[in-house]
């Protein structure tokens, strides 16, 4: 089949589309899916420089969700039959034509939703799903901070943010993109280049700060966070973006009771994947049912054109998700 492959560690230019062996279902428990489309994650950029190797065992291929057809089912494999349309959380390969995964990590397509679109949700999904609430108990009445609000993370996060019920602030570089974000249901959007978003969020809130926050930036941003919190409020990092590394003053985590926690999804065990993949079908396939969250994708490559894909991510210059078709 054809697939990308890192050809050495470097920029976008180290991508190309090759010839490689078939993936093949290895364990009982596991699927084969003809790929229709995956997406590009900033993870990605990271492999491809070789500062995110992938878990042991997993596919050093990129890519971490994919739509497409079921060509193959394992022994133990009861829900899913070969035809099926579906998506699925990846641990890597869904850069190629056909990729392997567990089937605890496939979900059904959300009705009306493409199965080409429906590439653009399992990782973003997945990802808020599992921090903000199941971990955070974002819940309804709530205020919510997301950073990177025009991202493909923020832009799924606002809109499911506003289906359950919070208040939702997000951050963003420029204006067309905070637009984007209000348009899509954010209450409080901040240029975090001209403004301060400490205390914007501060006057938003009458100086009691935001119950949750999401953040992709990390190091730089942590103290700001942390003023930006109210009693009992819970930050989740899931990136770090502005860096790795930082001085903080423990007094305001002291201060407001606050919860400080970070975790990635690739590197989680399977039991751990089908159990955050199960939670998302029953609580926010619903929500994408009922046309409260839609899929918000930017632009769509030919797998050949993988690096032109990595370029447009790496520059921030999207809104939402990139694809790439196979």
């Amino acid at each position: 089949m054809k697939a990308v492959v890192i050809t050495s560690y470097g920029g976008p230019e180290v991508l190309k589309l090759q010839e490689v062996d078939d993936p093949v279902i290895i364990k009982d428990d596991e699927v084969l899916i003809k790929v229709e489309a995956t997406a590009v994650n900033r993870a990605d950029t990271s492999q491809r420089k070789g500062q995110y190797p992938p878990p042991k065992g997993a596919s050093p291929l990129l890519g971490l969700e994919c739509s497409g057809f079921i060509l193959d089912v394992g022994k133990n494999v009861s829900r899913w039959k070969v035809g099926d349309q579906v998506c699925a959380l990846l641990n890597g390969g869904g850069y190629a034509e056909k990729v392997a995964v567990p089937a605890g990590q496939v979900l059904p397509i959300p009705p009306g939703i493409s199965l080409k679109d429906a590439a653009c949700f399992p990782e973003v999904v997945c990802t808020v799903w599992s921090t903000s609430f199941m971990t955070s108990k974002l819940s309804a009445g709530e205020t919510y901070l997301i950073h990177g609000g025009s991202s493909g993370i923020g832009t799924f996060a606002i809109q499911i943010a506003k289906a359950q019920g919070a208040t939702v602030f997000v951050t963003a570089g420029n204006e067309e993109k905070l637009a984007f974000c209000k348009n899509l249901g954010a209450d409080v959007c901040i240029n975090y280049k001209t403004e301060d978003f400490v205390a914007r969020v501060k006057e938003e809130t009458g100086g009691k700060g935001v119950n949750v926050i999401l953040d992709c930036i990390g190091g730089s941003y942590l103290q700001k966070n942390l003023e930006s919190l109210s009693l009992d409020g819970r930050l989740f990092l899931i990136g770090f973006q502005g860096g790795a590394k930082t001085e903080v003053n423990l007094q305001a985590l002291f201060a407001k009771r606050a919860t400080v926690q970070a975790a990635g999804l690739r590197g989680r065990t399977a039991e751990n994947k089908a159990v955050i993949v199960s939670e998302v079908e029953k609580n926010v396939w619903p929500a994408i049912a009922e046309g409260k969250v839609k899929p918000v994708i930017y632009k769509s490559y030919p797998l050949s054109e993988a690096a032109e894909a990595h370029q447009l991510i790496e520059s921030s210059k999207h809104i939402g998700k990139i694809l790439l078709i196979p």
